[in-house]
């Protein structure tokens, strides 16, 4: 079953981003192998265009990644989407998901549309500010952390689920260690220009099984604090 998704309906938009312009979108990625209707729900409800810069307003519908400063960029809808519905695969149900690196938002207004408990580690202030701006303006409860996205957030540990937006040559342990037995971990790793999206899932013995989802390009990984 689908669930209701959790946004103030004031948020949706129209004109330039009305829904039929978000319905083509929606067709372009199940053409290309989205298939989870609830993930395909929520990349039609949430509004896109709220999480990038107005001069960008036009192009929000479009399947491709934006800039949104400090050298970030708001990630292609077909990587959230494919991101997203890896969570699910295999009939997993997550509760509590740790997302490293809010950057504009977005990924996280996805899973928090989704129903799902969502904690947000990012590094740069600026964009966590306006990140958690937008998650209010839409009604979503997501908590958020000004924090090395590398840590992940212990205290909030073990999650279900635990996303990676940002690229790095390996698996940070640190994360991976805060993986529930069942959960499942979606990173992209490698150097730059030949990164693969991995999906991992830990059994209930704490073993871990390894995908291959897709060839991606992430903005590098990085260490320390910015404000």
């Amino acid at each position: 079953m689908t669930p209701r998704l959790r946004l103030q309906p004031e948020a949706l938009g129209m004109g330039m981003t009305s829904q039929r312009v978000r319905d083509r979108l929606i067709e372009r990625l199940r053409g290309n192998g989205i298939s989870d209707e609830r993930v395909l729900n929520a990349i039609r409800t949430v509004p896109r265009h709220l999480f990038i810069d107005e001069a960008l307003a036009t192009r929000a519908y479009e399947d491709t990644a934006l800039p949104i400063g400090h050298g970030q960029t708001i990630s292609q809808p077909w990587v959230v989407a494919r991101m997203t519905e890896a969570l699910f695969a295999d009939g997993a149900q997550p509760a509590r998901v740790l997302e490293v690196g809010t950057g504009s938002g977005y990924q996280a207004a996805i899973l928090g549309a989704l129903g799902l408990q969502v904690y947000t580690v990012e590094r740069i202030g600026d964009l966590l500010r306006v990140a958690r701006k937008r998650f209010r303006s839409l009604g979503l409860n997501v908590r958020s952390k000004h924090d090395d996205g590398r840590v992940g957030w212990p205290e909030e540990a073990p999650f279900d689920g635990i996303l990676v937006t940002a690229g790095a040559p390996a698996l940070v342990d640190a994360l991976t260690a805060q993986l529930a037995p069942g959960g499942v971990l979606v990173a992209p790793v490698g150097a730059a220009g030949a990164q693969s999206l991995l999906r991992l899932r830990k059994d209930a013995d704490g073993h871990v099984v390894q995908d291959t989802l897709a060839a991606v390009a992430f903005v590098p990984l990085l260490s320390g604090l910015v404000d």
